[in-house]
């Protein structure tokens, strides 16, 4: 388990952002005006809900709903986005707010106890000790229990942000108790302004990148400004098209695989050098003085808990991945029904309706399934190889009569 750091969690400095949205810590919940409004009347109330717990698919933007709320609710003007504290929780080094998420499979009851502990602590000179759980339903049901006793009875200054995709993947015991704010995937015209607006993008790279991601804000903000990012997708959403032999899907799987590994070694690297870098400095060691015997555990923590992060960053990769493999075959599908409207992969549609002539509508539909089989699979330690290998043996495409 970790707080955010100041390299994970998104800056509310930059460009200006769109005029319906206004500044603060909310101007980026594009398209969840009710949500907005519904946390800021929370804030302005003085006296806001003890247990809240924020729910909506990939994209919607929950985790950045439960900073903002944070922030606002330590706020001396409820959230501008400019004074110490709203900067402060931004950087992840807020002394009140913690902002929790867990590199493991699961949150562990040791990670709970302590959170419980650290809800007990006097927020110290702000409003409230706001403590953020992002991933809530990676909490086991031992877990939870736990937890639940700390949200029942909570210290007067206290207030839990959980962060779920639905309020089923929450116990029930737990989602009786807190307040729900329930957030939507944005529509794709204002992720696009929020692009324009915020990274300076032209309106029609927003509109792509807040296109092909389906409007995940974050995503969307990476393919637009990272060349690799976009070379690896379309190196993705080709393969469909592409893969027509066994060996070929073959090949495909584990080029796939070794994609998601490289890019979540990559990710791991860099982070753990920024890590130790900073696990130096507080040790008053030099960028190259040798690590005393009695200090090198904590560099071994450090390595180890990157290890677990890269393991997971695979599977999230691939999860990515499989997203952007279902976009093609509901794109497929569009075709074949001739629903007319705008494909996810527009800028695909010669191909793509190529292979719409390959597959039949219920071809599709049985792509779609093996897709969602394969983001089960990898969830529960099926060697990624193995779960790629055996999606890509049902996409090779069978041509259908009629």
């Amino acid at each position: 388990m970790s707080a955010a750091s100041p390299a994970s969690t998104r800056s509310h400095q930059g460009p200006t952002p769109p005029a319906h949205l206004g500044g603060g810590v909310f101007a980026e919940l594009v398209g969840q005006e009710a949500v907005v409004a519904q946390l800021q009347s929370a804030v302005g109330s003085g006296a806001p809900t003890h247990a809240w717990l924020f729910t909506g698919p990939p994209g919607s933007g929950r985790s950045n709903a439960a900073r903002a709320f944070a922030a606002a609710l330590n706020c001396p003007e409820a959230g501008c986005g400019d004074c110490q504290s709203c900067r402060l929780v931004a950087a992840g080094s807020h002394p009140a707010v913690s902002l929790v998420s867990t590199e493991n499979v699961s949150y562990r009851i040791e990670d709970v106890r302590q959170l419980i502990t650290t809800a007990q602590d006097r927020p110290q000179g702000y409003r409230w000790r706001v403590i953020v759980v992002e991933d809530a339903d990676r909490m086991t049901e031992r877990a939870t229990n736990v937890l639940l006793k700390a949200i029942e009875e909570p210290p007067p200054q206290t207030v839990w942000v959980l962060c779920a995709p639905s309020p089923a993947d929450v116990l029930v015991t737990i989602r009786s108790r807190c307040r729900h704010v329930s957030l939507r995937i944005p529509p794709m015209e204002a992720v696009a302004e929020l692009l324009v607006q915020r990274d300076g993008l032209t309106a029609e790279h927003a509109r792509f990148a807040a296109r092909v991601s389906q409007n995940h804000i974050g995503v969307a903000r990476r393919l637009a400004t990272n060349a690799e990012a976009r070379s690896r997708r379309e190196e993705t959403v080709a393969l469909p098209v592409k893969v027509r032999s066994a060996s070929q899907a073959v090949v495909a799987a584990s080029k796939l695989v070794s994609m998601a590994q490289a890019e979540a070694a990559a990710d791991s690297e860099a982070r753990l050098s920024q890590e130790q870098a900073a696990l130096r400095r507080s040790l008053g060691l030099e960028p190259e003085e040798k690590v005393p015997p009695k200090l090198r555990a904590q560099f071994k923590r450090l390595e180890d808990e990157a290890g677990r992060r890269a393991k997971r960053a695979v599977t999230d990769s691939l999860d990515r991945t499989l997203i952007d493999l279902t976009a093609v075959y509901r794109d497929v599908l569009s075709l074949k029904l001739a629903t007319g409207a705008e494909l996810v992969n527009e800028h695909l549609r010669s191909e793509l309706t190529e292979l719409a002539e390959v597959l039949s509508p219920e071809q599709a539909l049985g792509c779609l399934d093996a897709l969602n089989t394969a983001r089960v699979r990898i969830t529960q330690n099926v060697p990624p190889a193995l779960a790629m290998e055996a999606l890509m043996m049902q996409l090779i495409p069978r041509r259908h009569r009629g």
